[in-house]
């Protein structure tokens, strides 16, 4: 998946260019008076350049994939309206969690708030696709799993909890 989104961004980032480059040329085909154009043309090629390097380098590890640890603990978590289905009521302290996330219905916002109160992580759930976010939980206590996205008229009731304990 992330070699098809980086050629994909890339195909789409060459069609762009072709038409800047084909604008210069025109541009200079009709008017060359000189410094003003190749400056504007040399401008031109260094932002293609930048654009290039900015989109190579940000989508080089996207999307980030999350290989689970064989000391993980994996938990699979459902969003539906309007309510989450979790498949684990503690999880251990100190220990990779591995969320994984997803819906049957409308998409979903998966946030986990720490006892205090604090926004921990969080992380879409999609019709008919698995998000997975792994998170190291440092502090005992009851954790709650809020929906961050509006998906409803009972949206605000869309929160359950779990529990971190030590082993």
């Amino acid at each position: 998946m992330q070699l098809i989104v980086l050629v994909v961004s890339l195909a789409l980032m060459a069609v762009v260019a072709y038409f800047f480059v084909a604008a210069v040329q025109a541009t200079g085909a009709q008017d060359s008076t000189g410094d003003f154009d190749r400056r504007r043309s040399s401008l031109i090629w260094v932002l293609l350049s930048l654009g290039a390097i900015i989109t190579v380098a940000s989508l080089w590890q996207w999307p980030h994939a999350v290989s689970a640890p064989a000391s993980s603990v994996m938990v699979n978590a459902s969003g539906a309206q309007w309510y989450w289905d979790i498949d684990k009521e503690e999880v251990p302290l100190g220990k990779p969690v591995v969320f994984n996330v997803h819906t049957q219905d409308v998409t979903h916002g998966l946030g986990v708030m720490d006892p205090d109160g604090q926004l921990l992580f969080q992380t879409q759930a999609m019709p008919g696709y698995v998000n997975r976010v792994e998170y190291v939980f440092t502090k005992a206590g009851d954790y709650k799993v809020v929906c961050m996205e509006f998906c409803g008229i009972a949206h605000h009731a869309m929160i359950t909890d779990f529990k971190v304990v030590e082993n």
